[in-house]
């Protein structure tokens, strides 16, 4: 069976931001030593980065013992966590910032991004607890509403915290926006099939990323922690936004996702963007599609801060 036709599916503009981000960070990185990862990652991201809008102001600080950084643009109540992307391998406060920074820009919330640990050095569940303490810290440290939000791992962290804090920390999480989730789908259909060697992912990616993350250990697969997807009780999740790139193996966990919330009794809603790559967020100022991406996150964020629900 052929795949898709990736010439006809991506335009112009992705290919030169494909092009681009594979010159410092190449397809085959998971064949690098681990260190070598981190320093492509932390050189692609330096190559993407732009400066911080004017107004937003940054402090470096911990919550829950997990390093964090606390962007702001004003006296908001309404704070927004977020979980950055990686493969649970690389990435960190600065693979993020201007991600985070034009967030908090766009939509006037604060936002907190956590810097929880990395695999090896930190196999499951320490993501996760990282994950989970700094959310529990920050709640009992800030008032009001909380959002949750992450892209790829930090969607999967995004979303296992919504699912742990239920019955635990109730009442504070008003919302999560998943950008391109790994969640833990069935890889027998799917986009897990028809995108299988995606450009920026590919099974053979996912399979590496998961061995690091688990330290190749047989792990339970009923734990929300490490697959919220493998959760049996969907009931009482915040309203969701999902929003996925139609040209990655992970498309089709935002809409599992979202047929489990909304047959829970649910809000949820799944964008899958014609054209889209995994980690295309950073494509933003490069790629027309890219940008139209974006802004379905900051939609989603503002409207779930506001506590509308427009979809």
């Amino acid at each position: 069976m052929s795949g898709p036709d990736y010439t006809a599916l991506i335009d112009a503009e992705t290919w030169a931001y494909i092009a681009r981000l594979d010159a410092t960070y190449p397809p085959d990185a998971v064949q690098m030593s681990i260190a070598e990862q981190r320093a492509a990652y932390d050189d692609m991201c330096r190559v993407f980065r732009v400066p911080r809008p004017v107004g937003v102001t940054v402090v470096d600080l911990p919550f829950g013992g997990v390093p964090c950084r606390h962007y702001t643009s004003g006296s908001s109540d309404i704070t927004v966590i977020y979980y950055h992307g990686g493969g649970f391998v690389v990435g960190g406060l600065e693979s993020h910032d201007d991600i985070c920074a034009e967030l908090c820009d766009r939509t006037g919330f604060d936002v907190i991004s956590v810097d929880y640990a990395l695999a090896p050095e930190a196999v499951f569940p320490r993501c996760f607890n990282d994950a989970w303490a700094a959310f529990e810290a920050i709640a009992q440290e800030r008032s009001g509403d909380i959002l949750l939000c992450g892209d790829s791992a930090g969607g999967n962290l995004a979303a296992a915290v919504a699912h742990h804090a239920r019955g635990r920390v109730d009442g504070r999480i008003i919302g999560q926006v998943l950008i391109y989730p790994g969640l833990g789908g069935d890889q027998s259909k799917g986009s897990y099939v028809t995108h299988a060697n995606a450009p920026q992912l590919t099974m053979a990616d996912l399979e590496f990323y998961k061995t690091v993350r688990t330290g190749g250990a047989d792990l339970p697969e009923n734990d929300p922690r490490l697959a919220p997807l493998h959760d049996n009780d969907f009931r009482g999740l915040p309203p969701t936004v999902v929003v996925s790139a139609e040209c990655d193996p992970l498309a089709s966990d935002g809409e599992t996702y979202r047929d489990a919330v909304l047959g829970a009794g649910g809000k949820a809603v799944w964008f899958n963007e014609p054209g889209m790559v995994h980690a295309c967020l950073r494509a933003r100022n490069m790629s027309a599609r890219a940008a139209v991406f974006f802004d379905r996150v900051v939609e989603g964020v503002a409207a779930l801060g506001r506590r509308d629900w427009p979809y």
